[in-house]
């Protein structure tokens, strides 16, 4: 389960920005999670209940934005939304996309104290 992981490594970022920021307490985690990222969302909400005892994050809500799937279409010479990476195009039905968006995991923001 690669989400562990990730969340291990949101909190080593939640904590460095904690230290920089000079915030001692984080409420609220927002993350944007692309289509195509990889994740699964219930392995990610899993994964931070579990790192984050002990930690500034400890009484944090973890809230999750969907990002869409984009992918630009060498046929139509477009750029389009997806819901699998394997789809065709929606406007053409042509083959040749290419994902371009919706594959990254990003903090949006915290609510902090």
């Amino acid at each position: 389960m690669h989400e562990l992981s990730l969340c291990e490594s949101l909190l080593d970022v939640i904590e460095d920005t904690a230290r920089r920021e000079g915030f001692t307490q984080v409420r609220v985690v927002r993350l944007e999670v692309g289509q195509f990222a990889g994740v699964e969302l219930s392995a990610l909400r899993f994964g931070f209940e579990a790192v984050k005892p002990g930690t500034i994050a400890q009484d944090a809500r973890l809230e999750i934005e969907h990002a869409p799937g984009t992918a630009w279409c060498f046929d139509c010479e477009k750029t389009v939304t997806l819901e699998d990476r394997l789809s065709p195009c929606p406007l053409c039905g042509g083959g040749r996309v290419q994902p371009s968006g919706g594959t990254d995991i990003r903090i949006r923001d915290l609510e902090v104290l």
